[in-house]
Order: C-alpha cells, then sequence, then structure tokens
C-alpha cells in the first residue's frame, strides 16, 4: 500500500502555492476551506480530506497522482492519463455516496408539486388577463429550479471536512452557494434545507400573488418596481433567512 509521506506532500503544496503566486490564504479561498486548513497541510501536519484532493490538484495546476507523490512526473511506465484516471476513482469510490432529498421519505417533494400546481394556476391567470411579465416568469423558473433542488436533489449530509474546519461555501454538483460570515456544517446544514424549500415555495406563491393584487390596485407603480422586488425576494428573502438560521445552528 501506498503510504503518502506528509512532509513531501505539504512541502510540494507550499511550493505549487508560490509558483502560482498565491497566498495560503488565496489558496483557501478558492477552494472554500480556512487558510488555517491550508497551513496544516504545509507544515505536514494534516493532509486535505480525499474529497478535496481533486480541486486541490487542478488549482495547483498538477495531476492528482503528482500531489499524491509530491513530485512532478516526467517518465513512467504507466501513461500519465491511465494513472489519473485510476487515482480519482479511486478517490471517488471511497467517499460514501450522499444521500439526496428524494432517497428519504418527506411531505416536501409533495408540497413542491402543490406549489408548482398552484404557481401554473397563477401564471395561466396572468396570462388571460395579458399581465405576465418577464419578472413573473423569471420568479416561476427560479423557484422551480431551487426549489426542486431543495426538496429533491440536495445532498443531506455534508462531507466530514465541513465539520472539521469553517468553510463558507457549498460544492454540491453544479450547485455553488457562498454566504460570506456563515460555516456550513452538519448542525446547521438540515436547518438551512428547510429554510430554502420554504422560501422557494412562498416566492412561488406570493409573487404571482402580488402581480394580480397590486397590478390591479397599483399598476404603474407595481409593473415599474416588479423586477425590483423580485430580487429582494430571490436574494435577501434567501440569503438572510439562511444566513439567520445558520449562525443559529452553527
Amino acid at each position: 500500500m501506498y503510504e503518502l509521506d506528509k512532509a513531501k506532500f505539504g512541502a510540494f503544496v507550499a511550493q505549487l502555492r508560490k509558483e502560482m503566486g498565491y497566498t495560503q490564504k488565496e489558496l483557501a479561498k478558492q477552494l472554500l476551506i480556512s487558510d488555517k486548513a491550508v497551513s496544516k497541510w504545509e507544515t505536514g501536519t494534516t493532509i486535505p480530506d480525499t474529497a478535496l484532493l481533486i480541486p486541490l490538484a487542478d488549482v495547483l495546476g498538477v495531476t492528482v497522482t503528482e500531489l499524491l507523490t509530491g513530485e512532478r512526473i516526467e517518465k513512467q511506465a504507466m501513461p500519465p492519463e491511465k494513472v489519473e484516471n485510476i487515482v480519482k476513482t479511486v478517490i471517488t469510490y471511497t467517499e460514501t455516496a450522499p444521500e439526496r432529498a428524494w432517497q428519504k421519505k418527506s411531505v416536501w417533494g409533495a408540497a413542491f408539486i402543490l406549489a408548482c400546481l398552484a404557481d401554473m394556476a397563477f401564471l395561466f391567470l396572468l396570462w388571460q388577463r395579458g399581465h405576465l411579465t418577464e419578472a413573473i416568469v423569471t420568479n416561476a423558473a427560479l423557484t422551480t429550479l431551487f426549489g426542486a433542488y431543495f426538496c429533491f436533489f440536495v445532498t443531506m449530509k455534508l462531507p466530514a471536512y465541513y465539520d472539521q474546519n469553517q468553510i463558507s461555501g457549498i460544492h454540491d454538483g453544479i450547485v455553488r452557494m457562498n454566504i460570506p460570515g456563515l460555516r456550513f456544517n452538519n448542525s446547521n446544514w438540515p436547518h438551512i434545507i428547510k429554510t430554502g424549500r420554504l422560501v422557494m415555495m412562498v416566492n412561488m406563491l406570493t409573487f404571482p400573488l402580488l402581480s394580480i393584487v397590486l397590478g390591479q390596485l397599483i399598476p404603474e407603480l407595481w409593473f415599474a418596481s416588479e423586477k425590483m422586488v423580485l430580487l429582494v425576494m430571490m436574494l435577501g428573502g434567501l440569503l438572510v433567512p439562511m444566513y439567520i438560521v445558520g449562525k443559529k445552528y452553527e
């Protein structure tokens, strides 16, 4: 079995970081971890979680094989691409597949589908009245997309390194979420998921309802400000509650 030389690994990471012109803090920011974690790697105190090896290698401009051996590989019997694929496969399959929301019995999926049906009814009513605007369609698309993620596809448990480091960003497939000042971990993540679900479904129904009511009462003011209202509801209405809940259970 190959045994990783922590000191050699750390010195190689430090060398590559300096060659790329990064400070420890800048490298940590790209990986969404604390600079203290980078410092521990470089001193040979600890090594990264396996989930971080591929992004770390990408940022430093080397292969995972080179990262693990602590040196650049010029010539070898096996083609570099094959070695790289083997290493990445081992790393990928040593990680436990995360449980997704759809794999867990919950009422949230049914609630989301009902909210989508209600939203479609609102959209049809607005279309009939000739008030189906770009902002309303955008709200429907965004709330459906992110609502589906939080209700069906979100990972229910974060990797262990989130509990071991102060990480302010989430990498979950194509989803990227970063809330400055908030540290994600398995204590606050279930509450953040619940908040995301609630906000998306509330926004899905509230925005078209506001358009129907305010479009009748104060049409000129509403149509002039609806894009700003959408922005506030989507960003402030999601990030602020997530931050509050996340800090409470951090």
